[in-house]
């Protein structure tokens, strides 16, 4: 018992790490989570579950009740669940991927896998034990490293082998004679866009990239270079549209939303969007005005559009669309429809990028 004890502790960090992916983004407790589209009614995605009083009872009415009931327990169990299956496809893909490479190597899976493991997976040192033992002793409820040290050598190694099988099934993707398809389709998101919602990149773009943002959230702040580079990897395959999301409790987000508006009515919109989020501590409206000088623009046009309010009713605009959708925290975006929610690194909007490209092509 007291190895599985230990082993929980272990895992505590991969627990927290989780943790704070679901958490980085500015939150909105008031509102509700996204709303994920359901199937089309009279389908066999739609059958009927249940039946009373003569009336037949279909899936999607169950799931309309369910949204209307209690919409942030269906998007996260919805979310779950495909994240869940996604998950055991991609384990399933690479045991197909390593067995095709073992075939082609003349080897047993075992073997195989125990060759090119064992050329990736590092071994574990006294030194990696020290580090993790020190970064983790507020968990090690006053027990020594060396009490904890097989657990530690044991989870670490474990860690080390999951990342190169993982680093192999990458490897694999490219080579596999047969190639991987994912046709498992996730949770989507309709999201209107107008034509006066601040884009840029082709408005024939085979992904869109909506986000809801909010210019006195840090985390909107730490997503804008992601997005940036972004829109400079995907070159014209990714359109980016910004809509503004200004939480209750930040304050001065509604003006500076309205001033990257102003200044988009002479050609500055994505020049203030950058100097507003590199400058989050200067969202006063008079500091506003002395970045909005910086940008060469005619200074009195900017101010009388802020200060009478020419973009408060669109900001508010905004901010209704994205409560309707269930967005509840920023930045919160949806890549083609998909939820992506939080500070994510720019991998992870490549994989569902990818991902994307691949489906519209047909691939």
């Amino acid at each position: 018992m007291r190895y599985a004890r230990d082993m929980s502790l272990m895992r505590l960090p991969v627990l927290v790490v989780c943790l704070a992916v679901l958490a980085s983004g500015c939150k909105d407790p008031s509102a509700s989570a996204q709303t994920p589209s359901g199937p089309a009614a009279g389908t066999a995605a739609d059958p009927v579950v249940a039946e009373a009083g003569g009336r037949r009872i279909l899936l999607s009415e169950v799931d309309a009740r369910w949204q209307e009931f209690d919409a942030a327990e269906r998007a996260r169990v919805t979310q779950m669940m495909y994240q869940s299956r996604r998950n055991m496809i991609d384990l399933l893909v690479g045991d197909a991927l390593i067995a095709e490479a073992a075939k082609a190597a003349n080897l047993s899976v075992d073997d195989y896998s125990a060759r090119e493991l064992g050329k990736a997976a590092q071994p574990v040192t006294d030194a990696d034990i020290r580090q993790f033992y020190e970064e983790n002793k507020d968990r090690a409820q006053g027990r020594s490293m060396d009490e904890l040290r097989p657990a530690i050598e044991a989870f670490l190694q474990s860690q080390r082998t999951q990342q190169a099988r993982a680093k192999l099934v990458d490897a694999l993707r490219s080579t596999s004679a047969a190639g991987v398809k994912v046709m498992l389709e996730p949770p989507r998101v309709s999201v209107d866009v107008s034509a006066g919602d601040p884009a840029e990149g082709a408005a024939d773009a085979p992904i869109t990239i909506v986000e809801f943002s909010d210019y006195q959230c840090p985390f909107c702040a730490r997503v804008t270079p992601t997005m940036d580079r972004v829109m400079k990897t995907y070159g014209g395959k990714v359109r980016r549209v910004f809509k503004d999301f200004p939480l209750p409790s930040h304050a001065q987000a509604p003006k500076a939303a309205e001033a990257a508006r102003c200044a988009g009515d002479q050609g500055k919109y994505w020049e203030m969007h950058a100097r507003l989020f590199a400058n989050q501590s200067a969202l006063q409206v008079d500091q506003i005005k002395k970045t909005a000088s910086t940008l060469g623009i005619d200074q009195s046009a900017f101010d009388q559009c802020l200060d009478g309010g020419k973009y408060t009713s669109k900001v508010a605009a905004d901010l209704d669309q994205g409560e309707g959708l269930g967005v509840n925290s920023t930045p919160s975006l949806f890549i083609n429809g998909r939820p992506l929610v939080g500070a994510q690194p720019f991998e992870v909007f490549k994989q569902v990028i990818d991902e994307e490209l691949a489906r519209v092509s047909g691939k």
